[in-house]
C-alpha cells in the first residue's frame, strides 16, 4: 500500500512539475510562402530556443484577404489566433473590429515590456496608430513599392545599366529601346492599385481622398479621378496597346515575371528582393519609382504596404504576456536587421536602420537602404503619409477592376476612374453604416 501510495505521490509530483514548466502557445497566423515563409519561421524558433516559458506557433493561412476572413470567423466561433498579420489595406476594418482586437500599446503596457512609439519609423507608426498615436497593431513585415531593372536587358539594349529611368517619360523611352532590342516584355507591375494608384498618389503628394486620406474619419470619399490621376492611368493604357506595358495580375504576379528575366522593368514590393535574389539568374538593381517630372514638388515620398501583427482580443492574461515578450524580441535591433537584410522588408526602427548601415550590408548590397530613403525622402504630408478606408480590400478589387478595363483597351482612363470612384465611395458609404 505504502509503495502504492508513493508511486502516485511521484506521479503527482511529475505531473505538478510537468505543468509547472508546460510553454504556453501562442498560436500566429500569417500569409506568408516561399522564401519570406522560411524566414518568418526562423524568426518563431529563434524566439523559441532563446526561452522556456512560450512557444510560438506560426501557422500559413493563405492569402491575406483569405486568413483576415479565417481569423474574424474564428474569432466569431472562440477560437481565433493570438496573433493574426493583417495587410495594410485591412487596418481600418480591423480597427472596427470591436473586442475583437486589442491595442498592441495595452498589451505591451499592460506586461511593462519596453516599447517606444517613437523608435519606429513615422512613415511605419502613423499608417497603424490612432490620431492620438497610441499603436495600434505592431508593424512587422513593412515594405514599399520599388522599381527594378534587368541590367543585363538593358546592356543588350545599348541602354546604361548604371542608369534606371527615374522619370516616366525615361521609363518609356527605356522601353522602346528594350522593345527594339527584342524584348517582348518591357514593363510590368505587382500590386497594380498599391504602386499606380495609392504610392502614385504620395509620391505626387495627391490626395488619395478626402479626409487625409481617410485617416480623418470614416466620412470620406474618393478622389483617385483628379486630371493627374487620369493623365497617368491613359498613359498606361497607351504604353498596353503598344506592347510597352505587359499587365501581370492584381497581386505579385508580376514578381516572377521579372525574377524570370521575362520582363526587363519591374515595380513590386521591396519584399520581392528575397525571391529576386533567390531567382534571377542576371544582375539587376533596385531604384526609386519613376514619378512625373512635370508636377510641382514630385517626388515626395512613397507609403508602406506589407501587414502588420495584430493581437486578438479574448485571450488570457499569461498568454498575453508571452505575446508582448514575442513583441519585444521582434523589436530588437539585432532581429529586425536580420529581418531586413534576408527579406527587403524595411527596419521598422531607426535603431535597426543605423545598426545595418554600420555593419556594412548597404556597402557589400547597393541599393538595399533604397526602401527606408524613398518612404523618407521628404516628410509626410496629409496625402503621403498613409491610408485608411474601410472595407479597402473591396475598394481596391474595384479599383482594380477599372484598371484592368483600361489596360484591356475597352474604357478609356477618365469613365474608369469615375466610375472607381463611385463604386468606392458605396463600399465607404456601406462601412460607415455598419460601424457607427
Amino acid at each position: 500500500m505504502k509503495i502504492k501510495n508513493l508511486a502516485i505521490a511521484w506521479l503527482t509530483f511529475g505531473l505538478l512539475s510537468a505543468n509547472a514548466h508546460a510553454q504556453t502557445e501562442i498560436q500566429w497566423w500569417h500569409s506568408m510562402g516561399g522564401a519570406l515563409g522560411e524566414a518568418l519561421n526562423g524568426l518563431a524558433n529563434k524566439f523559441n530556443a532563446g526561452q522556456k516559458d512560450y512557444k510560438i506557433v506560426p501557422t500559413f493561412k493563405g492569402s491575406y484577404p483569405e486568413s483576415m476572413t479565417a481569423a474574424i470567423a474564428a474569432f466569431r466561433a472562440g477560437n481565433a489566433p493570438h496573433l493574426l498579420q493583417v495587410f495594410e489595406v485591412g487596418t481600418a476594418t480591423m480597427m472596427a473590429a470591436k473586442g475583437a482586437i486589442v491595442p498592441v500599446a495595452k498589451v505591451m503596457g499592460d506586461a511593462k515590456e519596453p516599447f517606444e512609439p517613437k523608435a519606429y519609423l513615422p512613415t511605419v507608426t502613423g499608417y497603424y496608430s490612432d490620431l492620438k498615436g497610441n499603436m495600434l497593431s505592431f508593424p512587422f513585415n513593412s515594405s514599399t513599392v520599388m522599381f527594378y531593372i534587368n541590367k543585363d536587358a538593358f546592356k543588350k539594349a545599348g541602354l546604361d545599366p548604371n542608369k534606371a529611368p527615374r522619370t516616366w517619360k525615361e521609363l518609356i523611352a527605356a522601353a522602346e529601346k528594350l522593345k527594339a532590342s527584342g524584348q517582348q516584355c518591357t514593363y510590368t507591375t505587382s500590386w497594380p492599385s498599391w504602386m499606380h494608384i495609392e504610392n502614385f498618389s504620395a509620391w505626387h503628394n495627391v490626395p488619395i481622398g478626402t479626409r487625409q486620406n481617410g485617416m480623418g474619419g470614416f466620412d470620406a470619399q474618393f478622389s483617385i479621378n483628379s486630371p493627374l490621376h487620369v493623365r497617368h492611368i491613359a498613359m498606361l493604357g497607351d504604353m498596353s496597346k503598344k506592347g510597352l506595358f505587359t499587365y501581370a495580375g492584381r497581386t505579385n504576379q508580376g514578381d516572377a515575371k521579372f525574377s524570370s528575366g521575362e520582363c526587363a522593368m519591374f515595380s513590386g514590393s521591396a519584399g520581392a528582393q528575397a525571391g529576386i535574389k533567390k531567382a534571377a539568374s542576371f544582375d539587376w538593381s533596385i531604384n526609386f519609382i519613376p514619378y512625373h517630372d512635370d508636377v510641382k514638388g514630385a517626388p515626395q515620398n512613397s507609403i508602406i504596404g506589407g501587414a502588420s501583427i495584430w493581437i486578438m482580443g479574448g485571450k488570457k492574461p499569461e498568454e498575453y504576456k508571452g505575446v508582448a515578450k514575442f513583441m519585444a524580441f521582434l523589436s530588437q535591433p539585432e532581429i529586425q536587421m536580420e529581418w531586413h537584410t534576408s527579406t527587403g522588408y524595411v527596419p521598422i526602427t531607426r535603431a535597426s536602420y543605423d545598426l545595418t548601415r554600420k555593419s556594412g550590408f548597404y556597402d557589400k548590397n547597393p541599393g538595399a537602404d533604397m526602401p527606408v530613403r524613398q518612404l523618407t525622402n521628404k516628410a509626410p504630408t496629409e496625402n503621403s503619409k498613409g491610408l485608411r478606408f474601410g472595407n479597402f480590400v473591396q475598394g481596391r478589387t474595384v479599383i482594380e477592376e477599372e484598371l484592368e478595363a483600361v489596360f484591356a483597351g475597352k474604357k478609356d482612363a477618365k469613365t474608369a476612374l469615375d466610375e472607381a470612384v463611385k463604386r468606392g465611395n458605396e463600399i465607404l458609404r456601406q462601412f460607415e453604416a455598419a460601424n457607427k
